[in-house]
């Protein structure tokens, strides 16, 4: 995908490629670059009204999207010299009715993740009071709008997006001209909203916000969008038409307007999934297989039934007239994807392998599968797993976290009770069953004994999948892995201690294989996280360990999202029994079956879930000519 190395506007419409865009957009490799570029832009913004001696009012968003670009200004604050006493910064929201003290408020986050960091005035910061009385937030919010204009508007406004398409809280319905306002949550918002405040019951329902009018008054706008969770909304309101049912695309009538974006956010645009709609291709092996296997989705028809005359048709001459007829293209790209499915993940033993997706030798391998979380494993490559034991491989597991934020209070209670039935006057077990009773909405960071007992449950779900999937109990291991134990639903960066514990584990078992979540969807969740900690230690390992050239890393995908057919380097089929052994496995994770924390927008159990997910997997092989099984699990090898 072609980089951009800066986030300066461009006129919209000049290239063919971006022929479907009303929004300028630049994509990026990954969130950590794009952010540190637009810290620049806001900091030589910040230097230039200096320079001139005048104010620089920006206008500033919270989340997880700006994080890093808060983080990046702190630093050219502390190393650089960067100041920000002629900054005026003014948010765009917060929620309501909220405490200024709650750690849940944007007063809270701004101050915790800029304002507490940098020379920027206590007079100069503005945020939506979300603890004003009802009676005055009306001429409050006046009085806000008319603060911004004073100042002869926003320099700079920095927004995130929601699913939405909201921006600020600007929800669908909001008028083009709106200003400064409380207003309803919608539901997938407070669901987003959800994981921070410990469940959608604690969500607030409103919220004060800047207007959509307040915003496109900025004389720049910058959006930042990461993930694939947000790819849908991003292609409506980039290529859609500009609707109140989705707010964020009044921005296109903004004449300085940059949306900044990583591959994934970007990845459903037109110039991206299907570029060869937009211009000549370089039609390099996976482009051809993504192009056909979306020809024959668009169709319906199975690879092997293609016509020329569906090529054609279809904006794909090129890719025709470079192949030769499409009888030879379909035959070339069904076999392509036919060698992809295999029963034998770890290899077939003694087989010839050159069209099999894993090598045959060593017959019997030694396997590490990385589980961020204490049920991805099975959750994700149940089947997968389950056969890599039964085929005799070497197999240990490894989980990265604790997981004990997800694990409920009345969970954890209930095992504290039964605890105290056999230890009746343990001064811990009173003290958990103590603090959980007497926990309020906003103590939402659990002291470190009921931490404990809350990966405890977690650790002993684990043990009791893996024991019925036949994994030797020596073969589990709990990384705990610092970056996760806060105890709160922020976490901490990566540190060398991460990484070390993920570099001895390898060294510790020097497998031929890794099976790793490749789950991009939130790059500030724990999965992404917990990924780049694996990628840190073999970028470091590859060059120190002579094992490390025989290992093969294979991705998998969570219990959201599957990797594209054409994505999918090794598909595992499945048996109606292995998919129910696979749930049987998945059932040990109790506190994670009924009533789970961290649902999402899908109230299904994860068992259901990710059984219509493999199951729809099948279907699609299926739909593109190849055999019909149950179902299938998915990878994709990743390259260090």
């Amino acid at each position: 995908m072609f980089q951009q190395l800066h986030t300066k506007h461009q006129p919209i419409g000049q290239f063919e490629n971006t022929r479907f865009e009303k929004i300028h957009n630049v994509t990026f490799k990954s969130s950590f670059e794009a952010s540190i570029l637009v810290a620049q832009e806001i900091a030589s913004l910040i230097k230039e009204k200096q320079d001139q001696n005048k104010k620089c009012v920006l206008g500033l968003a919270t989340g997880s999207s700006p994080i890093k670009v808060y983080e990046e200004l702190v630093r050219m604050h502390k190393e650089d010299g960067l100041s920000f006493e002629n900054v005026i910064a003014f948010n765009l929201d917060e929620y309501f009715p909220m405490d200024k003290s709650n750690i849940q408020s944007y007063f809270y986050f701004m101050h915790e993740h800029l304002f507490n960091h940098v020379n920027i005035l206590p007079e100069n910061i503005n945020i939506p009071n979300g603890a004003i009385s009802i009676d005055q937030l009306h001429q409050y919010c006046i009085d806000y709008e008319m603060k911004i204009k004073a100042l002869g508007g926003l320099d700079f406004q920095l927004l995130g997006i929601g699913r939405t398409g909201h921006i600020g809280f600007n929800e669908p319905g909001s008028h083009l001209n709106s200003g400064t306002r409380i207003i309803t949550l919608n539901h997938i918002t407070r669901i987003d909203a959800a994981p921070s405040f410990f469940g959608i019951e604690n969500v607030p329902r409103k919220a004060i916000t800047m207007g959509i009018g307040t915003v496109k008054d900025a004389k720049r706008i910058v959006l930042l969008a990461w993930g694939a969770n947000k790819n849908t909304i991003l292609k409506k309101t980039i290529e859609g038409d500009i609707s109140a049912t989705v707010p964020a695309t009044y921005l296109q009538q903004h004449g300085n307007t940059t949306f900044v974006l990583d591959e994934e956010a970007s990845s459903e645009l037109t110039r991206v999934k299907t570029p060869w709609l937009v211009k000549s291709c370089v039609w390099n092996a996976p482009l051809k297989l993504k192009a056909v296997t979306w020809l024959s989705n668009l169709l319906a028809k199975p690879i092997l039934k293609l016509t020329d005359q569906d090529y054609n048709d279809n904006g794909m001459s090129g890719l025709l007239a470079e192949e030769g007829t499409a009888y030879d293209l379909n035959i070339k790209m069904f076999n392509k994807l036919q060698h992809t499915i295999t029963g034998w993940p770890g290899g077939k033993p003694f087989a010839e392998d050159s069209n099999r997706p894993e090598r045959a030798n060593p017959s019997k391998k030694r396997v590490i599968i990385f589980s961020p979380h204490p049920d991805d494993d099975v959750i994700s490559m149940g089947g997968t797993f389950d056969r890599l034991v039964q085929q005799g491989h070497e197999v240990h597991v490894a989980y990265q976290t604790s997981g004990n934020i997800a694990v409920s209070d009345e969970e954890a209670l209930k095992f504290a009770e039964i605890s105290k039935e056999f230890n009746t006057d343990s001064k811990k077990v009173n003290g958990i069953i103590e603090f959980i009773k007497n926990k309020k909405g906003n103590d939402l960071v659990d002291s470190l004994d009921v931490r404990k007992l809350k990966g405890a449950i977690r650790k002993s779900e684990s043990l009791g999948a893996t024991r019925y999937l036949s994994l030797p109990d020596k073969n589990v291991h709990f990384l705990n892995l610092p970056f996760y134990e806060t105890g709160t639903i922020k976490k901490g960066n990566l540190s060398e201690d991460d990484i070390a514990t993920m570099k001895n584990i390898i060294d510790t078992v020097k497998p031929h294989q890794i099976f790793a979540a490749g789950d991009l969807a939130d790059p500030h969740g724990t999965h992404k996280v917990c990924l780049d900690a694996l990628f840190a230690a073999l970028e470091e390992m590859k060059s120190e360990k002579e094992y490390m050239k025989d290992c093969w890393v294979w991705l998998y995908r969570g219990a959201w999202h599957e990797w594209d057919s054409h994505e999918i380097e090794m598909a595992i089929p499945m048996s109606p029994e292995q998919v129910l052994r696979k749930r049987h496995a998945i059932f040990y994770h109790q506190s994670q079956k009924d009533g789970v924390m961290f649902q999402g927008d899908d109230s299904r159990e994860f068992w259901v879930r990710v059984e219509d997910r493999n199951r729809l997997t099948a279907k699609k092989y299926n739909d593109l000519g190849l055999t019909d099984y149950a179902a299938i699990e998915a990878f994709k090898r990743y390259h260090y």
